[in-house]
C-alpha cells in the first residue's frame, strides 16, 4: 500500500528537531509514528500504529478502519499496553513522564483498552 504525507514541518521533541509532516495517511498494515500531528488510518481491515516517544510527544489518530495503537516501551494511561479503536473513532495522546496519556477521544469503548 502507501504512506501519504502532507505539508513538511519540523517539530522539537525532547529538545531535538524532528523533520516530519503535519498529516500522514496510512494504508499499510503497520506504521511507526515519526512526529506527525495527525495520522489517519484507512483502506485495510486493521492497521497497527506504533507510538515512538523519541520522535512523537503529541499525536491525534483518526481511524477510518479498525486501528491498534501500541506504544513502544511505555503504557497508555499508566495501565494499558495497547488500545484498539474502531472505524470512525479518534484519539489524542500526549507522551509525558514515560507514559502516553489519552487527553481526548471520540468513539472509543473501554473494552478497547488492554
Amino acid at each position: 500500500m502507501a504512506i501519504q504525507r502532507s505539508i513538511p514541518m519540523q517539530r522539537i521533541v525532547s529538545g531535538k528537531p524532528i523533520d516530519t509532516s503535519e498529516i500522514c495517511f496510512v494504508t499499510d498494515e503497520s506504521y511507526t509514528s515519526k512526529g506527525e500531528a495527525l495520522i489517519i488510518t484507512k483502506t485495510l481491515d486493521m492497521i497497527t500504529i506504533r507510538l515512538d516517544s523519541r520522535t512523537t510527544d503529541h499525536i491525534i489518530i483518526k481511524s477510518l478502519t479498525k486501528t491498534k495503537i501500541l506504544p513502544i516501551n511505555a503504557l497508555i494511561d499508566e495501565e494499558y499496553s495497547e488500545m484498539n479503536i474502531g472505524k470512525g473513532a479518534s484519539v489524542e495522546l500526549y507522551f509525558s513522564f514515560g507514559n502516553w496519556y489519552v487527553v481526548s477521544s471520540d468513539g472509543i469503548k473501554e473494552e478497547g483498552l488492554y
